[in-house]
């Protein structure tokens, strides 16, 4: 079952078992770089003449750039418009394979629970499981997520 449109979304639309994808970001060299710089200047992430020869075998992004990535495609197609509510947080993330300049990003969620705020009647918090997928459909991001969403207005 699919969810209604972003700006249209409640607590209630937000199914177990409901599986969305969205999302094409390509991620450019001079991003990498720059993010890195700024938030984690390893030289993987930095200098793509050093890094040919460390760990990766390349310049690639940090996974802290990934979860930006993700967190941007979140907002832009699965977050209801009209109230986001923010997160209590994240359970569990993993970066799998490393993203590298010219990957094409998507992110795929699925709804692992939905249940109303046991202190706060007029919300509830979704858990889902977020795989941020490049281009050949490899996960280069999993996580655990949950998410505060607005229930459905009395009418």
């Amino acid at each position: 079952m699919a969810l209604p449109p972003a700006d249209d979304r409640y607590l209630e639309d937000y199914r177990v078992g409901t599986l969305e994808e969205f999302g094409d970001v390509l991620i450019e060299e001079d991003e990498v770089i720059d993010f890195a710089r700024k938030y984690d200047p390893q030289y993987f992430h930095t200098d793509p003449v050093r890094a040919k020869d460390g760990p990766f075998g390349g310049l690639v992004a940090s996974g802290w750039q990934t979860c930006g990535i993700f967190m941007r495609l979140m907002v832009e197609h699965f977050v209801p418009t009209h109230a986001s509510l923010g997160s209590p947080g994240v359970d569990a993330i993993r970066w799998p394979q490393p993203v590298r300049p010219g990957d094409r990003l998507r992110a795929k969620v699925m709804i692992l629970e939905s249940r109303r705020s046991r202190s706060k009647p007029d919300r509830g918090i979704v858990t889902m499981r977020n795989r941020t997928l490049n281009q050949h459909g490899e996960a280069v991001q999993v996580a655990v997520v949950k998410l505060l969403v607005p229930r459905r207005p009395a009418a």
